[in-house]
């Protein structure tokens, strides 16, 4: 376990393809990794990133273990720490989960107008593709395309998408 003694560090998850999700910003005082503690899982899913010089304090799990058997207030500040980025977790999964299959779109347009610099969006991957990395079903990207489309939105072939409504993008 570590505590942020001062600085600043961010926990992101990294895809394959280098798009970034920032998970939380912890600073001074936090507590990061209490969490996964005493996982079975020797390893830490995701990327710690430093966003500023950075001092933290490590605790190894003996002296954890040591601290809740002697100390009941230690024990129930950990478990709160514990539980409350279990609920950190939760809202954040969420707020992913729970967005509709064209603010999924919108958002993944929305990123590679941001790498392309251009309105015409060149595919690099087929739909079939596409719907897969949006975790939402073929036919449903495609209906969710047309209705774009009919909206005025976009148009779209099988190798670009044209993006008519820039302001929506931004």
């Amino acid at each position: 376990m570590d505590i942020i003694l001062e600085g600043r560090v961010s926990v992101q998850k990294i895809d394959e393809d280098g798009n970034i999700l920032k998970i939380n910003v912890f600073s001074g005082g936090d507590i990061l990794g209490a969490n996964l503690l005493f996982s079975s899982r020797n390893s830490y899913p995701m990327t710690v990133v430093s966003e500023s010089n950075t001092v933290i304090l490590h605790i190894y799990k003996e002296l954890i273990l040591e601290l809740s058997q002697t100390n009941l207030r230690f024990m129930i500040g950990l478990m709160t720490v514990i539980s409350d980025r279990t609920l950190l977790l939760t809202d954040k999964i969420d707020a992913i989960s729970l967005k509709t299959i064209r603010q999924r779109i919108i958002d993944f347009l929305r990123y590679e107008y941001y790498l392309q610099k251009s309105n015409i969006l060149q595919l690099n991957i087929s739909k079939k593709d596409l719907a897969e990395r949006l975790g939402i079903q073929r036919t449903s990207l495609s209906r969710e395309l047309n209705k774009m489309r009919r909206d005025g939105l976009l148009e779209y072939n099988a190798r670009t998408i044209t993006l008519k409504r820039i302001d929506v993008f931004t």
